[in-house]
């Protein structure tokens, strides 16, 4: 790329908001999808067993119906990035908005299974959008110094949706005694966990109504000076406002819109860099992350722990996550993507063969032995503790920036598709793969979780300090 292309003249590096506390609030604002892909993600946990009771079925259809969102997730990231380019982000997440909310109401009223499995395709689609939506919105709104913390709002997001999806359901849980199935004002309580995300789900979309368009959107479709003034709001006065639009400008025209067929190459089917971020989705997920938020419930119940402590064990697991991301959110700028990663791989693999190790015990009177027990609590949390700080924060960042313009919103969704199919797999296969040998499965998680170590160094290059279209 030409120094044109490169950025030093606009100073786009050095740039620093006048106002970063409104930088700030855009960044959340458009996180508010992370917030809900969190918050649905995990709501679910609190009703698992109650949907397996309700209807009457086994682990592998349960597995299923928890699954199947996954599936819509999948279409939705590997559709939001075209949809974004050609009618804008903010749609894009006014879309998801709504979809959220009719998931919300569909899945808290279901008429019966195949129903209850239907919503949560429409929620699945909702947050495969926002997936992609928000790392990409928030990377191409964040001045280069700042966009990694920046970047990091959106894993925030997720955990603390998570988080108050399980103060929710524990919240909910305590009004019907205790039980899943108990009623609160003429619904089942875990009706009531499905159907309280309507209120984020609104409230994401009526803030997306307060934030700008992306820049460089706008400057695709020809709105140069309304481009200008969000670079001002963004990127402060000092910088080059002129020079900025035209080196986006020019790295546009040398470019030309992101499509599938961008991201093919010669060889090995799509181009390397395009390998790197799918491999980066699929080892995020192949370590068994989502297991601590989709079942966690249902798995300390199995080893013998009552459903309330459950649901309060599962509820501290998302505290650490909250304190891991905080961690991340301070670092990632300081030390980097790369070394977070590899941080988070040796500690996950760490924490998940004790995990391994305290499930391979026999159960005594239907509990596992006293220090097993608490091997297993200690060792769970400290493996969220892990992740959060690493891969939970720097896997999205490095999808937000490592592409270049042309292939970004393609390839970014190419990318969380994959995700998403490797988060389905790991969803629908851990109630049979626990009935099968639980201890056997934290192992199969713990190798992928070494297996991530030399993947990092092989093939990750560092994208700390960059500017957007320096990246190629």
């Amino acid at each position: 790329m030409t120094s044109t292309a490169r950025g030093p003249e606009s100073g786009a590096r050095e740039a620093h908001p006048d106002h970063l506390g409104h930088v700030i609030f855009i960044t959340a604002a458009a996180a508010m999808g992370g917030f809900l892909f969190g918050y649905d993600s995990s709501v679910i946990n609190g009703a698992v067993e109650a949907i397996r009771h309700r209807y009457d079925i086994g682990s592998g259809t349960l597995a299923q119906v928890i699954a199947i969102a996954l599936i819509g997730c999948a279409i939705g990231a590997a559709t939001a990035g075209r949809i974004a380019d050609r009618i804008g982000r903010i749609r894009c997440m006014q879309i998801a908005s709504v979809l959220f909310t009719i998931s919300a109401v569909g899945s808290a009223l279901p008429f019966a299974l195949w129903d209850l499995a239907m919503w949560r395709i429409i929620g699945g689609f909702a947050i495969g959008m926002a997936s992609v939506i928000g790392p990409a919105y928030i990377a191409e709104v964040s001045p280069p110094a700042y966009r990694g913390r920046l970047g990091s709002f959106q894993q925030a997001a997720i955990v603390i949706g998570i988080a108050i999806s399980q103060l929710v359901n524990y919240g909910i849980l305590q009004l019907a005694d205790g039980d899943q199935r108990g009623k609160i004002g003429g619904l089942e309580a875990w009706q009531w966990m499905l159907g309280v995300m309507v209120v984020p789900a609104v409230l994401y979309g009526l803030l997306s109504f307060a934030i700008p368009e992306s820049p460089r959107f706008l400057i695709s479709v020809g709105k140069r000076d309304r481009a200008r003034k969000i670079l001002e709001e963004v990127e402060g006065k000092n910088v080059d406002l002129d020079a900025r639009v035209n080196e986006i400008e020019t790295a546009m025209r040398r470019e030309h819109k992101s499509k599938f067929s961008d991201l093919l190459g010669s060889r090995f089917g799509f181009l390397p860099i395009v390998w790197v971020g799918i491999g980066l989705s699929i080892f995020q997920q192949l370590v068994g992350i989502n297991v601590a938020f989709y079942y966690s419930a249902t798995l300390w119940q199995s080893v013998g722990i009552d459903p309330t402590d459950s649901f309060f064990y599962s509820f501290t697991t998302s505290i650490i996550n909250i304190i891991g991301t905080v961690i991340a959110m301070i670092l990632v700028d300081r030390v980097g993507r790369r070394p977070l990663a590899l941080i988070g791989s040796t500690g996950m693999a760490i924490a998940l063969a004790f995990e391994a190790w305290a499930f391979s015990a026999d159960l005594v009177d239907g509990k596992l032995p006293n220090t097993q027990g608490v091997v297993a609590l200690i060792a769970a949390h400290v493996f969220v503790l892990f992740f959060a700080l690493s891969w939970g924060v720097v896997v999205w960042v490095f999808l937000g920036e490592m592409f270049p313009n042309r292939l970004r919103a393609a390839a970014l969704g190419v990318a969380a598709s994959a995700q998403w199919i490797a988060n389905w797999a790991i969803t629908a296969s851990f109630p049979s793969l626990a009935d099968w040998n639980l201890s056997g499965t934290y192992i199969i998680y713990t190798c992928f979780a070494v297996l991530s170590i030399p993947f990092v160094l092989k093939f990750v290059k560092e994208t700390k300090g960059k500017a957007l279209e320096e990246m190629g």
